[in-house]
């Protein structure tokens, strides 16, 4: 449901396969709750990110549904609605932080480490 309303950046991806490296960036997020990828991923994860933390906050069975269907991994999501969420419930927005940390040898992309505030 909600992988049709993922727009912004394409990151020289198919639709199928952008969904599914953002799903996989926000459950490692969630996880280790600090990880280094490039620019553009960072800052599209952490759209998704975002969105995934309010439903989190909202709390009630209609919200875990909605963050099941954005991200399905149950145990990444009851990491969202039993931690994180608790943490941020007076926090109005802003639940991550992208650093950049400059162009990686070798491509010269330029690198950036997500993490939640």
């Amino acid at each position: 449901m909600a992988s049709h309303r993922i727009a912004g950046r394409k990151l020289g991806r198919y639709r199928d396969q952008r969904v599914a490296l953002l799903r996989g960036l926000v459950a490692e997020l969630i996880i280790h709750e600090r990880i280094t990828t490039t620019l553009a991923k960072a800052k599209e994860a952490r759209r998704m990110a975002e969105k995934l933390i309010t439903h989190g906050k909202k709390g009630n069975l209609n919200h875990r549904r909605l963050a099941m269907s954005q991200l399905p991994n149950s145990q990444v999501v009851k990491k969202v609605f039993d931690d994180v969420a608790v943490r941020y419930a007076d926090r109005a927005g802003g639940y991550t932080r992208v650093l950049k940390l400059g162009p990686r040898n070798g491509d010269a992309a330029e690198m950036a480490i997500i993490e939640l505030v």
